[in-house]
């Protein structure tokens, strides 16, 4: 009498179901991968504040629209949808790459605007006291944007945001020892030097994306990051962006502009008197105006890298341009706001 060899089918049934698993867990794996990866939506500051304040059931006064800004600004970047990916070590966030270069832009001009208030806004003058909210909160900001281990990058700017806190519910009191913002021309146009110097490096990493030629010798701090130099026909060098960068610094770049832009419309409300005094505030508008085209929404799949004058598009040079000539508005911004 034969018996039948029953072990196969099992074994074949536990195969598919370990394959059906493996299936499952990479569909789960792309779906989260595809809802994450978005950029979040723009706030209006003026709007945020009266809300803010109305909840600490205070005024608003000069300066509460720039700190409220900024605080929006790093809540933002921790709470969106997916929240921080930047320090993500497992899939899906291991996986992505827009969406932290994105959260190291806005983090650079986060970064960019608490230091500011910590060694100039909040300060008569440089021999002035530092407040020390912001003393506590500019270094925490500062700690590394991928840091996973404790104390974690997002443990520490949640402390810098409490200390934002702190200063946002000093300011405006009668009591001189508390929090100010001194909303002055000068300090105003040095912290737009340093914005348009920011923009003038993002404008050149981007237009690298087809290359660009440098005459002369090019020294390697003038070179994009991660960009690739070899000799051009005709003398000369060709400094390119690596394709798998392009995406990178396409990315910072949008992210950088787009948290750059709430703190110009922050900039009309608490600095609104100086700049209609300067005549300036057209000039702010324009840098607006060329911010938010370069905000619209991107309608493809991927960051495309055509030739400058091919059949496909460059979303880096657009980009670029955008860039560029809200550079060349700020340029004339700040030398209004330095007139007398």
């Amino acid at each position: 009498m034969q018996t039948q060899d029953t072990s196969n089918p099992p074994r074949h049934g536990m195969r598919r179901a370990i394959l059906a698993l493996c299936a499952l867990v990479l569909l789960f794996v792309g779906a989260l991968m595809w809802w994450w990866d978005s950029e979040p939506a723009l706030f209006d500051p003026v709007t945020v504040t009266r809300a803010q304040m109305q909840e600490l059931k205070r005024p608003v006064s000069v300066g509460a629209t720039t700190t409220v800004t900024l605080i929006t600004s790093v809540h933002t970047l921790l709470d969106k949808r997916g929240g921080y990916l930047s320090n993500d070590k497992l899939p899906p966030g291991v996986l992505m790459d827009n969406v932290p270069n994105w959260e190291f832009g806005s983090l650079t001009a986060s970064r960019d605007l608490v230091r500011a208030l910590r060694n100039d806004f909040s300060r008569s003058q440089t021999q002035s006291t530092e407040d020390k909210d912001l003393a506590e909160a500019d270094p925490l900001l500062n700690s590394p944007n991928d840091r996973w281990l404790l104390p974690s990058s997002e443990s520490q700017y949640r402390k810098a945001i409490r200390h934002l806190d702190g200063y946002l519910g000093r300011l405006g009191d009668a009591d001189d020892s508390n929090a100010h913002f001194y909303a002055r021309a000068d300090n105003l146009a040095d912290y737009l030097q340093l914005v348009s110097s920011r923009l003038g490096s993002l404008s050149q990493r981007l237009s690298a994306s087809v290359g660009q030629i440098r005459i002369g010798d090019v020294a390697s701090a003038d070179e994009p990051a991660a960009a690739s130099t070899v000799a051009a026909p005709g003398g000369g060098r060709l400094v390119k962006t690596p394709w798998t960068k392009i995406d990178d610094n396409f990315y910072e770049a949008r992210g950088y502009t787009s948290t750059l832009l709430e703190q110009l419309k922050a900039f009309q409300q608490d600095f609104g008197p100086i700049l209609r005094s300067k005549h300036a505030d057209v000039s702010l508008e324009q840098v607006i105006r060329e911010l938010e085209e370069a905000q619209r929404p991107l309608h493809s799949p991927m960051v495309l890298n055509g030739s400058p004058f091919g059949f496909f598009a460059n979303h880096s040079l657009v980009m670029a341009n955008y860039v560029s000539r809200a550079n060349a508005a700020l340029i004339d911004l700040r030398e209004l706001l330095k007139r007398g």
